[in-house]
């Protein structure tokens, strides 16, 4: 039998409707304002002050010269790769990393545990990384932004966490049937643990897509420059007409400079938010499973 809900539960849950919707409201009317900013007229838009809530005429003609952009089409093709292969490293060794240390045979494993979660509150600082970087001879390389991002401390504590909830029994019959490490991490472990799975690809896939500083710290060569940082040269330091001259009047250049910098914001975040809604119902599932036990 259903209980009637009491009148301070009908307030609750009246003041938390109205509190999500004005937070969700402020999360969405920057990604509005931007997006159709992005395909309105220039000359229209420079008249206009506040947020733009509807498009004030139509073109394209910002995403045009964000295509004919060299540096912008070549920092998406970086960024495309730097998040693949440093998702599937990420991966990888984050995996491996949680397999080892959920094992409860293994005796160092809360030895290593306690390293590992030191390392989340305390580290050597900005100039002794880039020494540590600039040693191992990998400044202006793309390593410098996949090696020393491999593991994640609290990627690595979640999964952990995750791999115990695992029966031991299914680990004890591969074993009987022969199994090794590797055999029991990547045929049974990984696959039975999805959700989580999931959640780790989203949040180390968003992690890569979103960086810019430690490319700002090692890269010199402009071909190895994420599409991350350069928007950070459209938006901050303001940098269109020297990254792509829209035509030989100055004027010009300054009537579109706000349209490519909104189309290369657009640009840079629609593929991550396409991307999402793949592993939205692993992702609330796989944050439980890693905050039940510790």
């Amino acid at each position: 039998m259903l209980l009637k809900e009491s009148i301070s539960r009908k307030i609750f849950n009246l003041i938390n409707f109205i509190f999500l919707s004005f937070l969700s409201l402020a999360c969405l009317l920057p990604f509005v304002h931007v997006l159709f900013s992005s395909v309105s007229d220039p000359i229209l838009l420079a008249r206009y002050r506040g947020l733009v809530l509807w498009p004030m005429g139509f073109t394209t003609m910002g995403y045009k010269l964000v295509a004919m952009n060299p540096h912008i089409v070549n920092g998406l093709r970086n960024t495309v790769f730097y998040a693949t292969a440093g998702t599937f490293i990420n991966i990888m060794m984050t995996s491996m990393g949680a397999y080892v240390c959920s094992q409860k045979k293994f005796m160092p494993r809360n030895v290593i545990m306690f390293i590992i979660t030191f390392s989340m509150f305390f580290s050597g600082g900005l100039i002794p990384y880039y020494l540590l970087i600039r040693s191992l001879n990998m400044t202006n390389t793309i390593w410098a932004l996949l090696i020393p991002s491999a593991i994640s401390a609290y990627n690595l504590i979640l999964m952990r966490t995750a791999f115990n909830e695992i029966p031991d029994s299914l680990e004890e019959s591969a074993r009987i049937d022969g199994a090794g490490d590797f055999s029991i991490l990547f045929r049974i472990i990984i696959p039975v643990s999805k959700p989580v799975m999931a959640v780790m690809v989203l949040l180390y896939a968003v992690g890569h897509w979103n960086s810019w500083f430690p490319a700002l710290i090692f890269l010199r060569d402009r071909t190895l420059f994420p599409l991350q940082l350069v928007l950070r040269e459209i938006l901050i330091e303001q940098n269109v007409s020297r990254i792509m001259v829209v035509a030989n009047s100055g004027d010009q250049t300054n009537l579109y400079r706000p349209l490519i910098r909104y189309s290369s914001i657009i640009v840079s975040i629609v593929p991550i938010i396409c991307f999402y809604p793949f592993i939205q119902k692993y992702f609330i599932r796989g944050i439980m499973i890693g905050s039940i036990k510790g």
